[in-house]
């Protein structure tokens, strides 16, 4: 992670599980890091001690103009982005046969859209400073892969773009002949926030989500994206798969 030390890194939904765990090691290892984050959060950074720091920024992902308006602040204030993590997600349980519209446009549009939308300016950012090194990482999900049964299947197919949206950027970085990595990485059942706001109207079974076996923890995921951005620069990591050993589907 040496070579990364004072470089910029974005990453969405910063403010508490995956997101935040993400931003604190990144600080930790003397990132830059811009964060889709509560002010909380960078107090935190910042009492820790860490040679980096977290930049907050508040950002509704659903709204493009927000978004753009969040790549221009930090191109005026910090050049631009090295490293961009696509972390920001959510699910509703809202069914194919019977769901709501407005849950599967939300999906839709902070899923994938939002994640095209800040991959692009990431690319364009670093293609305009002649950055050859960069990483875009998608934090995808175990359900980009296999649909289980009584999932949000919505949810799924979000995710299932998400794992072809990475091996086509991965394609389309090939044809630009430029060394600017994609990775996407894909945790199953991991204990944090999700459950409590995914099934918020059935707070019994959001508690017993996570005590069927032991779950991943936000900093093995964390940990995952520091393998990836270690990994030597001719080195592509297109999509790392972890669940908890416990975990069958």
């Amino acid at each position: 992670m040496e070579r990364w030390k004072g470089r910029v890194a974005l990453v969405t939904g910063a403010s508490v599980g995956i997101g935040a765990a993400i931003a604190k090691e990144l600080v930790r290892h003397g990132m830059k890091v811009m964060g889709c984050a509560r002010d909380k959060l960078a107090a935190e950074c910042q009492t820790a001690g860490h040679s980096g720091v977290l930049v907050p920024f508040k950002c509704d992902l659903s709204n493009e103009e927000e978004i753009l308006s969040m790549f221009s602040v930090i191109k005026a204030q910090h050049k631009g982005v090295d490293v961009c993590i696509n972390n920001a997600g959510l699910a509703h349980p809202d069914s194919l046969l019977n769901g709501k519209t407005s849950g599967w446009r939300n999906m839709l549009d902070v899923n994938v859209v939002a994640l095209s939308i800040c991959t692009r300016e990431a690319y364009q950012s670093m293609k305009e400073r002649n950055v050859d090194d960069g990483h875009i990482i998608h934090i995808n999900s175990m359900s980009g892969h296999r649909v289980p049964p009584g999932s949000s299947h919505f949810y799924c197919a979000t995710k299932y773009a998400v794992t072809a949206l990475t091996e086509g950027l991965r394609q389309e970085l090939r044809e630009a002949n430029t060394h600017i990595r994609a990775t996407c990485i894909s945790p199953g059942l991991v204990e944090t926030e999700f459950a409590a706001r995914l099934l918020k109207d059935d707070p019994e079974k959001a508690a017993v989500v996570y005590s069927k076996y032991k779950p991943l923890q936000a900093i093995n995921v964390a940990d995952a994206v520091t393998y990836v951005l270690s990994a030597p620069p001719h080195v592509q990591i297109g999509d790392v798969q972890m669940r908890p050993v416990e975990q069958l589907v």
